[in-house]
């Protein structure tokens, strides 16, 4: 049996434990970066690297191996009679889970393909993910799991489309039908959508909500991805992928935010070196988060959000008067 977990942390718990079955974790982000139809795969894993190797400081060629290994254990799922599926309801793991669901419902063989997939466990008040559970929670799990349908191949084949597409009013199409085969898909896609540049000020609702939490003074990071975390538990995102999101605030011509933190020459001896960075609000920062200036006006944009390439100021906003995508020229 192939168990495929949305992380590290419950993959290595299960395997700790002793539950049968060989444990791997999805090594991933396709919440971020850039996933574009129509490459080859060859094209694919380079963008993919690529990106992984820039946005979190990594090697190219470790990024580069561990994306082959993955494919590698991946296809490898025909040996086993079952391959479970192990993920939650936010952001990060639905983006996530749809690629996989659409990469098996292209494979053959007579592997049987199950899924657990969970927004809530008995007993665990602010339940954030599979990862706090322990060896025995995760456990009982596994008599739940349900064999994936036919109706949830489709559905996760044509929202993986739309999150590939250039055009996002594709995801507005998908969620004006009926998505209940996947019951935490349409909160995920909305929330995507959500992290388009806001028509009041051009940043999305990441960005905005961690202005929000820095807008009341200096704040250090080991204080400051907790609260993130607690305000916006549904997206899902790690440390890394928060540090990202205040490097592109933090760095930019007209920075919203100052980042005072560890040189790079010093990180290596830091593992946790970002738990000692700190920031404040700049000038620019206090007047976009109170509408009266725009970040992307101010600052330009190159950011991929799935298959949509947004750069030079035009393209898709979120207008959340209206709750829906607006189209914006330059």
């Amino acid at each position: 049996m192939l168990h495929i977990h949305n992380g590290d942390s419950a993959a290595g718990t299960l395997r700790e434990s002793g539950f049968p079955g060989e444990h791997k974790a999805f090594q991933e982000v396709l919440m971020e970066g850039p996933t574009p139809r129509g490459l080859s795969p060859d094209e694919w894993a380079a963008g993919r690297a690529r990106f992984l190797a820039a946005a979190y400081e990594l090697k190219l060629e470790d990024c580069q191996k561990d994306l082959r290994s993955q494919e590698d254990w991946l296809r490898g799922f025909s040996e086993h009679d079952e391959t479970v599926l192990w993920f939650e309801h936010d952001l990060f793991c639905q983006i996530n889970l749809i690629y996989l669901l659409d990469w098996f419902s292209k494979q053959s063989g007579r592997t049987r393909l199950s899924l657990i997939c969970v927004s809530e466990f008995p007993g665990v008040e602010d339940f954030r993910g599979l990862g706090q559970l322990t060896g025995e929670q995760l456990a009982s799990l596994f008599d739940k799991r349900q064999e994936v349908t036919q109706a949830e191949f489709r559905l996760a084949v044509r929202a993986w489309a739309a999150y590939c597409s250039a055009d996002p009013q594709g995801i507005e199409r998908l969620l004006e039908k009926d998505t209940l085969a996947m019951p935490f898909l349409r909160q995920a896609l909305r929330l995507h959508l959500m992290r388009f540049p806001s028509v009041r000020n051009g940043l999305g609702r990441i960005e905005n909500a961690t202005l929000e939490l820095i807008s009341n003074g200096p704040i250090g990071f080991k204080s400051l991805f907790p609260n993130f975390a607690n305000a916006e538990p549904v997206y899902g995102i790690g440390d890394s992928q928060f540090w990202c999101a205040l490097k592109r605030l933090g760095e930019a011509a007209y920075p919203l935010i100052t980042i005072d933190a560890p040189a790079v020459h010093e990180r290596e001896l830091k593992p946790n070196w970002r738990h000692d960075a700190s920031f404040e609000l700049t000038e620019t920062g206090r007047a976009v988060l109170a509408g009266e200036r725009d970040f992307v006006d101010a600052n330009g944009v190159d950011l991929w959000l799935g298959g949509v390439h947004l750069v030079d100021g035009s393209g898709w906003r979120w207008d959340e008067d209206n709750g829906r995508l607006a189209r914006r020229d330059a």
